[in-house]
């Protein structure tokens, strides 16, 4: 196996791109949403429609993507996924109604969700657990920058061209992609499973993915942590602006300030991993985790209210989470080589779920307060450090 230092940077660069295509597909034109409600004479909740209906068609196709790549290989299931992407992308660009763009953002998803589930998995052909982590360290680092791109992106060619210069924008990006794949993407899966697209192999990788309780420990820990900066991102507009009267032209400099603690601790996870292990920088992270959660809900029941009191625990949280999630992504999809596709696709899957129930969760709580934010954050905190210690901590002891 090559160490990562050692891989093509232009191979980790399109893995990078690969699993960043949901939040580019998402963020890039947020900044439209209004000018398509005009456009199309519709209301807010309808043009909504377009992300409910993206973040549906992902999760929908991340059990399939993995067990598709088992069978037939990562580079065929890439491409036909990326072609998909950029096809769909063209017809929203060119969608006379909101209804059949609504449409196309499901069909766009179902393309873009390859990116994900089985840039994962070739990580984990390419390189042993721990160089996987230090790997996905680094690319979880350079996909945080998507949030601070793409809105400003989106925003200037919304403000210069209209709300199909975005989609102009991603049709591009999938063409680039679908290009990138061609070239520089080998075959990585070297042990095809004929089995694993009949239902009853399909459900049995699956269970037992499930009843590994290292796996499940892992997956559970990806999924809480991922549910608990979710819980933020659902929330970060009511309480920055509605609550702490953040002005709405100033929001994203709060949002960068949290995101640059995932950066950071992305940053750090990468350089500190191979020297101090997979599971160590998980424990870290949990604790950090755990204890930003803590400050944030000591904070908020103490009634200090105040863009400190949320962005300083929350970014210290994000850190946390970015020293726990790659190293348990890698942990998780390490044990069974055969599977690595079906396991990232059953990791994704939960880690979406868990993260809709999350922001579904804030958005019922909110009560005008920081509180049902940092309560969320300090109980998924708990949930992640709990699943990891006991059933990854004791799976290892067993």
């Amino acid at each position: 196996m090559a160490e990562p230092a050692a891989a093509p940077f232009k191979l980790v660069a399109l893995l990078t791109a690969l699993v960043a295509f949901g939040p580019i597909s998402t963020d890039l034109y947020l900044a439209s949403l209004p000018d398509m409600a005009r456009y199309f004479a519709t209301d807010v909740p309808t043009v909504q429609l377009t992300l409910s209906a993206f973040l549906a068609g992902f999760a929908l196709a991340m059990p399939v993507y993995g067990p598709l790549s088992d069978r037939f290989g990562r580079r065929p299931v890439i491409l036909a996924g990326t072609a998909l992407y950029l096809a769909a992308s063209l017809f929203c660009m060119a969608a006379p109604s909101i209804g059949l763009l609504i449409a196309g953002r499901f069909l766009q998803a179902l393309g873009a969700c390859c990116g994900p589930v089985v840039g994962r998995a070739v990580v984990r052909d390419l390189f042993p657990r721990e160089q996987a982590a230090k790997v996905m360290s680094y690319m979880a680092s350079a996909m945080a920058l998507a949030p601070f791109a793409a809105p400003i992106a989106g925003g200037w060619f919304q403000a210069w061209f209209g709300w199909r210069a975005n989609f102009a924008l991603l049709t591009l990006f999938g063409a680039v992609l679908l290009l990138a794949v061609w070239r520089l993407l080998v075959e990585t899966n070297r042990h095809p499973d004929a089995a694993a697209l009949q239902p009853l192999a399909m459900l049995g990788n699956y269970a037992a993915l499930l009843r590994d309780r290292l796996v499940l420990g892992y997956v559970l820990t990806v999924a809480l942590c991922f549910a608990g900066m979710f819980t933020f991102i659902s929330a970060s507009s009511f309480v920055l602006i509605q609550v702490l009267h953040l002005p709405a032209r100033h929001f994203g400099f709060g949002f960068a300030v949290v995101i640059g603690g995932y950066i950071l601790g992305g940053l750090a996870a990468g350089r500190l991993t191979a020297r101090v292990g997979l599971d160590r920088m998980v424990a870290a992270g949990c604790v950090v985790a755990v204890a930003a959660g803590a400050l944030m809900a000591a904070l908020a029941w103490a009634g200090m209210v105040s863009l400190p009191a949320v962005l300083a625990p929350m970014s210290l949280f994000f850190f946390g989470c970015a020293l726990a999630l790659p190293n348990s992504t890698a942990g998780a999809i390490a044990p069974y080589p055969r599977m690595a596709g079906s396991a990232s696709a059953l990791l994704g899957f939960i880690q979406m779920s868990a993260g809709s129930v999350a922001g579904w969760a804030v958005a019922r709580l909110f009560d005008g307060t920081p509180r049902p934010l940092a309560g969320l954050v300090l109980l998924l905190g708990l949930a992640a450090a709990a699943a990891f210690f006991v059933l990854v901590r004791g799976a290892r002891r067993a």
